[in-house]
Formats: C-alpha cells, sequence, structure tokens
C-alpha cells in the first residue's frame, strides 16, 4: 500500500515540475562574424571601454565592447527580458551601459549583467578571438 502512496507522490511531484516552456531566454543562433580591426563598423573600439553595435548577426545584431584591459567580449543585442519580442539594446552615450527600449531595463557592458530591472538575466555573450588582426564572434 505504501509503494502505491510513494508511487502517487512521485508522479505528483513530476507534473507539479513540468512547467511551460515561458519563452524566457534568447534562442541559440548560430553567429559568425569576422572582420578585420580596421573595418569601419570597429573602428570606435580603438580605445579601452569603447562599444559599437552591429547589425545582421545573432538575434537582434551585436554589441562588441574593448574591455578596459584591452580585451573584446561580445553580446546578442536581444534584452534577456521578454526575450520573445526581440527588443534591441541600445548603447547608451556612457558607454558603460545599454539600455532595452522596450522594457528600460539597462546592462552593464563589461560583463553583460543587468543593473536596472526589471531584466533578471545577463545579455547573451558570445566568443570572440583576434587572429591576424581580424575579430572574430562565434558561439
Amino acid at each position: 500500500m505504501m509503494k502505491k502512496w510513494y508511487s502517487l507522490l512521485l508522479i505528483l511531484i513530476g507534473i507539479a515540475g513540468c512547467g511551460k516552456d515561458d519563452g524566457s531566454y534568447i534562442p541559440n543562433v548560430s553567429v559568425n562574424f569576422q572582420a578585420p580591426l580596421t573595418d569601419p563598423r570597429l573602428t570606435r573600439l580603438g580605445s579601452p571601454g569603447s562599444a559599437v553595435a552591429i547589425s545582421g548577426y545573432g538575434v537582434a545584431g551585436l554589441i562588441i565592447y574593448r574591455t578596459t584591459s584591452g580585451g573584446y567580449v561580445a553580446y546578442d543585442r536581444c534584452s534577456s527580458y521578454e526575450p520573445e519580442k526581440r527588443c534591441a539594446v541600445n548603447l547608451d552615450d556612457t558607454g558603460l551601459t545599454a539600455t532595452d527600449p522596450c522594457s528600460g531595463s539597462k546592462f552593464l557592458l563589461s560583463d553583460g549583467s543587468p543593473v536596472k530591472a526589471p531584466a533578471s538575466r545577463s545579455l547573451r555573450t558570445y566568443l570572440v578571438s583576434v587572429n591576424n588582426f581580424n575579430l572574430i564572434v562565434s558561439n
């Protein structure tokens, strides 16, 4: 008799644990952006703390940021808040953050983390490498 109760309890826990997918993720799409560092789209990356937005890659475009140590990081411009809306974040004038125009969420460009609600997840990051003076963003 106890086995039946345990079985029923496990089934109920399994059913309760199965939630609907709320779409609160940034879709995983293939990214393969390559450009020489002399490309006009990248010329603003000459100094640490600078950023550029690139359209046509990822879900809603890319943000490439030059870190204070001189390296590069890349994020999908798709906001992590209600990403099913595919709202592209915009670079702020400060050069330190990007803002989701749909929700008002703000994200740090140094690590992609949210600094203003309602977003609670970081921007999707991509791999960045520099090879023979070419910047490569991929996943």
